[in-house]
């Protein structure tokens, strides 16, 4: 065994060993049959990228009467091994109980269609709300929904096993929209990585968890106008609290951090 191979083969056994997530390498994840690598972040830095990600910041509730107050503090979004960091922490912030962050790619990477894909671990606890979700720009200022939503994984934390796909746009959003939860077999979400992936293509949307197929949406099958034939950006976010997963409580651990491996936007192989 070569010296070079050795040493990262003890380093992968040390952080096994010591429970330390290993990041996976682009080299060792083949690409998705009929699909071919358009853009990507392996989170190799030592700092985010701020040519691929904009924080944005603000503690105005998000339209969900969210409770944090969102930074672009290394304190809450950071690089580390080979990973994104999106850290919830419980500390007083600018009126806010509550600190975390929120990255978009809108005006450096929006696309229309493709195969959307992240490898997440995500937190854990009552109140916390991760979410990696496509948001359609909006040139023409319509608004939400009809500029579309595509959630391609939200978790509340009352809900350990169980994660959702959804679509939103004029007709079905909020509570009415669009969407199927995906049961895990056993345990909670947040006992390890999985991958979190979307189609993305014209006339059809599918949703996938670990290569697991559970929901599609299509014109004939959402409840209003199909509003999904036009660019999208990328957001990854940890919220705390809001109307849906509602508000910490005395179980709720924090800090709480969402790690995410690596986001993959394929476009259709020629």
């Amino acid at each position: 065994m070569k010296i070079i191979d050795a040493v990262a083969a003890l380093a992968v056994a040390v952080a096994v060993a010591c429970a330390i997530p290993v990041p996976v390498r682009a080299a060792d994840v083949p690409q998705p049959p009929g699909w071919a690598l358009d853009w990507h972040d392996e989170f190799d830095g030592p700092l985010l990228d701020r040519a691929k990600w904009v924080p944005e910041t603000g503690g105005h509730g998000w339209g969900n009467h969210e409770r944090q107050y969102y930074t672009d503090r290394p304190a809450n979004v950071r690089v580390d091994g080979g990973m994104l960091v999106i850290e919830a922490r419980r500390e007083d912030y600018r009126g806010s109980r509550y600190t975390s962050a929120r990255i978009k790619t809108a005006g450096l990477v929006e696309r229309t269609h493709g195969r959307y894909e992240a490898r997440i671990r995500i937190p854990r606890g009552q109140g916390i709300w991760p979410a990696f979700w496509l948001l359609g720009t909006d040139p023409g200022k319509v608004g939400w929904p009809r500029l579309g939503e595509i959630d391609i994984m939200e978790n509340i934390g009352k809900e350990p096993d169980t994660v959702h796909g959804t679509v939103h746009g004029p007709g079905y959003s909020g509570a009415g929209a669009f969407g199927r939860p995906q049961k895990l077999e056993a345990g909670a979400y947040a006992d390890d990585f999985h991958v979190y992936a979307v189609e993305w293509e014209p006339g059809e949307i599918r949703w996938y968890r670990d290569g697991i197929l559970y929901h599609t949406a299509r014109p004939d099958t959402v409840p209003g106008d199909w509003v999904f034939e036009h660019p999208f950006f990328v957001i990854l976010n940890l919220a705390v609290g809001g109307d849906w997963p509602g508000d910490p409580d005395a179980t709720t651990v924090l800090p709480q951090r969402m790690l995410v491996d690596y986001v993959r936007v394929y476009r259709r192989a020629p």
